[in-house]
């Protein structure tokens, strides 16, 4: 029911963090489409666990198999079948919850709908899914390409830390120079920092991801429900630990006047409508105008701390809870890889459909 996302481009994500593995079928993308597993592969392994001391000490290659879709290193239209194994589960750490549900997590309201849950690592719930969308997003980054649209995001704020700048003054290309995800150097320095005294605490710490999205063509997005920072907001807030979005300039724009906040067109000198400022983040009627697509996501603390917390088992019974196993001290670094991905497939679907309404 609720694991599809896409009306052109449309994927199904499949399977459990504690199971035999995690995958997805990608339906509607083009025939023709160069698709190098390679490429699958490196976005994988830029959310993989224990890809360094910042992250949860997981270890799983992420080894993607394309089963299907494929001919000659080229996509043949048919649905994309991407398969990545589960390798170093260890259920184990979680027979403690079996019967109580833990601060923050959804195994209260898993029960409450469902009447029973997966308590090894959370079943679907768990951020082990996001790996699907991830292979995915890959896919997407390809047709993308091939229209001259590249999506990038970065991790602008670690707890209290913040980058003092806007993307356009950053470096991008600096984004995976360092273990946190941010181009800013300093301001790197001191996410990590921050994250380790969580880690020291056995606490966690939650931030901000900034996306910009660049080569977009004028007319994606759809006028009423299907908005481009409607299906975006849509997707990156399905990103789990995600609390809030910002499209352009979000809640900050609220403090100009009408007079500052919008932006003026004009024709620049290769003919192009351009605007002098970009407020609106590239969108204006819910339709992208040419100009960069650019957001802010929050991310919460990681709900699973290695500290004693109360709560209550299924019986209401009051109990206390401590967090035991691997887990990540703060989700940012790991979710730049997936933040770019739902971007990527929204932009592949409205890209799809934008050229289905025009002869």
């Amino acid at each position: 029911m609720s694991n599809s996302f896409g009306t052109l481009f449309r994927i199904t994500t499949f399977g459990e963090s504690h199971g035999v593995g995690i995958g997805v079928i990608i339906d509607g993308c083009p025939a023709g489409l160069a698709l190098d597993p390679a490429a699958i592969q490196h976005a994988l392994d830029r959310r993989r666990p224990g890809q360094s001391a910042l992250t949860t000490p997981r270890q799983e290659a992420d080894r993607v198999q394309v089963q299907s879709g494929t001919f000659e290193g080229l996509t043949t239209g048919t649905p994309i079948s991407l398969f990545i194994p589960n390798a170093d589960q260890r259920s184990g750490d979680y027979s403690h919850i079996a019967a109580a549900y833990r601060p923050s997590h959804a195994d209260y309201t898993y029960d409450a709908k469902y009447g029973r849950r997966d308590h090894r690592g959370g079943g679907r719930s768990s951020a082990r899914e996001t790996a699907a969308r991830v292979a995915a997003g890959a896919v997407a980054a390809a047709l993308l390409a091939h229209f001259g649209v590249e999506v990038k995001a970065y991790v602008s704020a670690v707890g209290e830390v913040e980058v003092g700048k806007t993307y356009e003054a950053l470096d991008l290309s600096l984004i995976d120079s360092n273990p946190v995800r941010c181009p800013d150097p300093e301001a790197a320095a001191a996410m990590e920092a921050r994250i380790r005294a969580a880690q020291a605490a056995r606490d966690t710490v939650g931030g901000v991801v900034t996306g910009v999205a660049t080569g977009l063509p004028a007319g994606l997005g759809e006028p009423v429900f299907d908005k481009l920072p409607a299906v975006l907001g849509h997707a990156l807030l399905s990103i789990n630990a995600v609390k809030g979005f910002e499209f352009g300039s979000g809640f900050s724009g609220t403090k100009l006047p009408g007079s500052e906040h919008n932006d003026q067109f004009y024709t620049d000198e290769a003919g192009r409508v351009r605007t002098r400022t970009n407020h609106s983040g590239g969108s204006q009627g819910g339709i992208s105008n040419g100009q960069d697509v650019y957001f802010r996501v929050a991310f919460k603390p990681v709900a699973t701390i290695l500290q004693p917390q109360q709560t209550i088992n299924q019986a209401g019974e009051a109990v206390e809870l401590a967090g035991v196993g691997r887990h990540d001290a703060c989700v940012l670094p790991r979710a730049v890889p997936i933040v770019e991905a739902m971007t990527q497939l929204v932009l592949a679907d409205l890209l799809l459909r934008a050229r289905a309404n025009q002869l």
